[in-house]
């Protein structure tokens, strides 16, 4: 993906999305004030602090275009996620006034009339905010972008606080209390509940989470499909914003093999992965006997006995350690989904290795 180009696609986006947000903010606040309708107002506070969240967006569409440099050599593509944390900021905060302004409109027992600019203009809004919400989500899969993500549903929020609006202003009039009150309080929970929605999923993505399961299956078969890899484990794949992935595996390998032979096998894999996928991976070389009957007909032993102790559970990275007392060292790799602790899983593994192949485990469990 040209990164430049897409900088340039989604700054005219979000340029667009405040032009409307400042116009739907500058109408809703004067005939709030005007009328004393305070969901109205608030509601128009909320279209203007979607111009922030659209600034914050352009900001970091520009930043993430950035090449790597001394600073951030895996580049800047992260500022997005950073982009989508404000805006859920300010979502939270316009969520806390709405709040606040509302239980004072009840706790004073006083309503207004609205007059039929109110039911217009709220009209106007959800059209104008529904398809801000479709034009956002097609440009938010267009550019794979998680702020226009964030803005797409943010916009949908609004057309749902725009009805309430309309709904509380109908039980006003109709029903004599101050129906608009309890409407802005409906609207703020609405509101929060989409910050929070918005900065878990950005946080999630600073955090590091895990990518797709399709691109690490994916990886796993590329690897192994070397000549003379007989398996592989500890593949790990690290996201360092859109589009910049990197990897570390463990690929066994018959001892027989000379290191030059190894290494050209192994330069290949990463090569091709790197050009098929985009992915810089790092392999590690673990070397395997295969001339040591013994050890291979132990480490066939250990793993038949383990099976069916814990889901996803694999053993690997078989050393034979002779000795007065042989002992067999390994490691037990086991999802992160697993229910059991490292150590009850270590024990059952252990108990299942030592009866089966007479020898001394030693186990080192690892998350995978």
């Amino acid at each position: 993906m040209d990164y430049k180009k897409r900088a340039r696609t989604g700054i005219a986006v979000n340029a667009a999305g405040i032009a409307l947000n400042l116009a739907l903010a500058a109408v809703k606040i004067f005939f709030g004030v005007t009328a004393g309708i305070v969901s109205l107002t608030a509601d128009g506070f909320n279209n203007f602090t979607d111009c922030g969240g659209s600034a914050a967006s352009m900001i970091s569409f520009k930043i993430s275009a950035k090449p790597a440099d001394k600073e951030h050599p895996t580049g800047h593509r992260r500022a997005e996620y950073i982009a989508s944390m404000v805006i859920g900021f300010m979502v939270l905060f316009v969520a806390w006034e709405l709040l606040r302004e509302s239980a004072v409109k009840i706790l004073g027992g006083n309503y207004v009339l609205p007059g039929m600019a109110v039911f217009v203009i709220s009209g106007v809004s959800v059209a104008v905010k529904g398809g801000m919400s479709v034009f956002y989500g097609i440009m938010s899969k267009k550019l794979r972008s998680e702020t226009l993500a964030a803005a797409s549903a943010d916009a949908v929020c609004d057309c749902i606080s725009s009805a309430v609006v309309t709904g509380g202003a109908v039980l006003s009039q109709f029903c004599g209390f101050p129906a608009d009150g309890w409407a802005g309080i409906a609207v703020a929970l609405l509101i929060a509940l989409q910050g929070i929605s918005i900065l878990k999923k950005a946080g999630s993505e600073l955090l590091g989470r895990a990518p797709d399961p399709e691109l690490i299956k994916s990886l796993r078969v590329a690897l192994s499909s070397g000549e003379h890899v007989l398996g592989i484990h500890d593949l790990r794949v690290y996201c360092f914003g859109k589009d910049i992935y990197a990897a570390t595996a463990h690929l066994e390998m018959p001892a027989s093999l000379s290191p030059l032979e190894a290494h050209a096998e192994i330069d290949r894999l990463e090569h091709e992965a790197e050009e098929k996928f985009g992915v810089n991976v790092t392999v590690h070389l673990d070397p395997v006997d295969l001339a040591d009957e013994e050890a291979l007909g132990l480490e066939q032993k250990a793993k038949e006995a383990a099976e069916g102790i814990a889901d996803g559970l694999e053993l690997h990275d078989f050393r034979l350690i002779r000795g007065v007392d042989t002992k067999l060292a390994f490691d037990a790799g086991i999802p992160f989904s697993c229910p059991h602790t490292d150590g009850e899983i270590r024990e059952k593994v252990a108990v299942a290795v030592r009866g089966a192949c007479k020898v001394e485990p030693i186990v080192t469990v690892e998350r995978e």
